[in-house]
């Protein structure tokens, strides 16, 4: 009897371990399942920044393309201010029977990585231009298609979507293949041949102009522009309007020598009442270097004058003043032999249109030139020449 109650104490003592032992795992396991749904104090990933949407987009033709402008955000949705340029997606869309955009073939036509934005920025704002085939337009004249965008700094959140715009593209008449340039002293001549055709083939009708371009590069870059896509050059001054030309030529006048300029043409046409440009011709670099002497200087008149000292002469010489703004001086030449330059005067430029000659002798014949010189360098060709006799003046 004695031994079935010790048996008996034993299994209720084994339960009652057992029973503590499953409840302390238990304990166990609540505990690290707090800890792993984050319990207070714990760190935890931050969340990647979202920019807030662009409210600004809108979209017109350019060429063949569709340029699409708008201010890239600055702030994130919680206000804070981004410390880098996002990457920016371009999204296009065709229309619905109905003209409204179809959401469902909205799709990214292009990416812009955040680091090659600042590429894409003038005037504030980012210039981008979505290429549309001349193929695609050949098919569609006259389409219309919906563009919005977003901006991300993460892979995983991007901004909301800005506002929806569209734009209508018509065919546009193909790219002036090659400009000619003459620099002359007063201008910078362009020069072209009118296009046939559209960038598709199509003959091409109801062109009405041109519309001239030029901006401004370092002039010792290593290389200048030759393709049309000038994204990616470093301006000094970006391309801007000059003028229109109703022909195949344009002389830009206010250019300056020794700086480098890059010159584009666009053709216009005129579709319902409005001007629509061809994309930029190739471009042509031009830096205009002052290779044009001045005039040569006009009115040399010379007179023999009793120097200061005693029995001495002295020439005294003088012309007109030039009127070139770039003057730089003037060169006074004399020879003992007609027609010959013979040797300078004075080593340094004449300011003034006069000087004094006293190192004459007496019983010589002279000849005197004038050059003019400009800022450049440039050497006039010589005035008209003029003979003075030195005669002994009587003791």
């Amino acid at each position: 009897m004695e031994i079935r109650n010790s048996e008996a104490a034993h299994l209720r003592t084994k339960k009652s371990l057992g029973f503590s032992i499953f409840v302390f795992r238990i304990s166990i396991f609540v505990i690290l399942l707090a800890a792993g749904c984050g319990a207070p104090g714990e760190p935890v990933p931050p969340s990647p920044p979202v920019p807030v949407a662009v409210l600004d987009l809108a979209a017109c033709q350019a060429g063949d393309g569709v340029e699409l402008v708008f201010s890239l955000p600055s702030k994130t949705v919680s206000g804070e201010k981004l410390t880098a340029a996002p990457t920016v997606e371009v999204v296009r869309s065709s229309l619905k029977p109905n003209g409204a955009p179809d959401a469902k073939s909205f799709r990214v036509v292009y990416t812009i990585p955040g680091a090659l934005v600042a590429n894409y920025i003038s005037s504030g704002h980012v210039h981008f231009t979505d290429p549309i085939s001349s193929a695609e337009t050949k098919e569609h004249p006259s389409a219309t298609f919906a563009y919005l965008v977003r901006t991300r700094l993460s892979k995983k959140r991007a901004s909301a979507d800005s506002n929806v715009v569209t734009a209508r593209v018509f065919p546009v008449p193909q790219p002036i293949s090659s400009v000619q340039f003459r620099v002359t002293e007063t201008a910078v001549n362009l020069t072209w041949s009118a296009p046939t055709q559209t960038s598709a083939g199509a003959p091409l009708s109801n062109l009405s102009g041109y519309r001239i371009y030029r901006g401004e590069i370092d002039s010792h870059a290593p290389a200048a522009p030759t393709s049309k896509d000038l994204s990616a050059i470093h301006w000094i001054s970006p391309l801007a309007l000059l003028g229109p030309s109703a022909g195949t030529s344009y002389s830009d006048k206010q250019f300056e020598f020794g700086k480098a300029y890059v010159y584009t043409v666009r053709t216009m046409i005129s579709v319902g009442g409005d001007e629509i440009e061809s994309d930029n011709s190739e471009p042509v670099t031009v830096t205009p270097l002052d290779t044009f002497p001045p005039a040569a200087p006009q009115g040399l008149v010379a007179a023999v004058l009793p120097g200061t000292a005693p029995s001495t002469l002295v020439v005294d010489l003088s012309w007109s003043i030039n009127l070139e703004t770039d003057l730089a001086g003037y060169r006074v030449y004399r020879s003992e032999q007609e027609g010959a330059r013979g040797q300078l005067i004075t080593q340094d430029l004449l300011p003034t249109p006069a000087v004094r000659d006293s190192s004459v002798e007496a019983g010589h014949r002279y000849w005197y030139t004038v050059t003019a010189v400009d800022r450049a360098g440039n050497e006039s060709a010589p005035s008209s020449r003029v003979a003075v006799d030195i005669v002994q003046p009587p003791s």
